[in-house]
């Protein structure tokens, strides 16, 4: 298994570590949907990196409903996101 690879799997275990009671194909699906609404791609369709793109992203929302914010730190729509998560682009902040 590549680095790559491992990433993933590393981010979808502590994706699934943040929602037990998700079924995985829920997840999937809502994986899919992310990719649809943030990098017009679907499931099938997105590169290893914008998958992770999207899990690490989808793991911020999680955490941030479960602290109870309101405005997640998270990447604007479109960003380019790194493989370890961090936006490669400056960061933009708002209300």
């Amino acid at each position: 298994m590549n680095e790559t690879q491992q990433e993933a799997l590393k981010v979808l275990g502590e994706i699934l570590a943040l929602a037990p009671d998700l079924r995985r194909g829920q997840l999937m699906a809502h994986i899919g949907f992310l990719g649809e609404s943030h990098i017009d791609r679907g499931l099938g369709y997105m590169d290893d990196d914008e998958l992770i793109a999207v899990m690490f992203r989808h793991k911020g929302e999680l955490l941030a409903r479960l602290s109870g914010t309101t405005h997640p730190a998270l990447p604007p729509t479109g960003t380019a996101v790194s493989l370890s998560g961090t936006s490669t682009l400056p960061s933009i902040t708002g209300p």
